[in-house]
């Protein structure tokens, strides 16, 4: 009898909390991300810009006494140097941290992860194909601003607004894909708490799966 009442008196099991699973990220979640990114993106071009800008003053220019004398940096060396160095600075950035974890610092403050559509780390083609993805509106505004106004406010203002765009668009779609998610087969998903994985975290892991 008392453990058939022991038994009775038993609190039945507890229901287990729904486990959340990966969504797709909101254009608000991404955009503070890209601010985030955005502030370190900034320091390493200013820094690439310094350290380019010194060789260029060393390698093009006469060193002046005076500000008479100061000239600016050759226009091959700006467009064929600078420009380039700026391009791979910025896709090393977002390519390399796909390429490791999945996601930038900024992403991971947020629990944002990019993958592709087999839910796997983008390779460096991916990669470039997804940063490639995401200029490609900017690129369109700021042709269509030039035409409209020629000035640099204006194509800049333009490209902005193309940025803008590509988030937007998620509004729009069923999904809730951006321009780049479509036109690379990659997605940015929100990383439930518990199956989040930092991304410093993630590049431990992998080195000890290797040996």
């Amino acid at each position: 009898m008392s453990k058939r009442k022991s038994a009775a008196k038993a609190p039945p099991h507890a229901a287990e909390p729904p486990v959340d699973t990966p969504s797709i990220a909101k254009p608000t979640t991404r955009l503070v991300a890209i601010v985030y990114d955005g502030m370190l993106i900034l320091a390493l071009l200013f820094l690439v810009g310094t350290i380019l800008t010194v060789i260029g003053t060393l390698l093009t220019m006469q060193t002046g006494v005076n500000s008479d004398e100061a000239r600016t940096l050759p226009t091959w060396y700006q467009n064929g140097v600078m420009t380039p160095a700026f391009v791979l600075t910025l896709v090393g950035f977002y390519g390399l941290f796909w390429r490791r974890g999945g996601q930038t610092l900024g992403m991971q403050t947020w629990r944002l992860k990019t993958l592709n559509e087999q839910g796997r780390l983008l390779t460096w083609g991916e990669a470039f194909k997804r940063i490639l993805a995401a200029c490609l509106m900017p690129a369109i505004f700021a042709f269509i601003g030039g035409l409209v106004d020629g000035s640099r406010a204006a194509i800049l203002t333009s490209a902005f607004l193309g940025l803008m765009f590509n988030y937007v668009f998620c509004a729009f779609n069923r999904r809730g894909l951006a321009v780049q998610d479509m036109l690379s087969n990659t997605v940015t998903l929100k990383m439930p708490k518990q199956e989040h994985e930092g991304l410093w975290k993630t590049i431990r892991n992998r080195k000890a799966n290797k040996k």
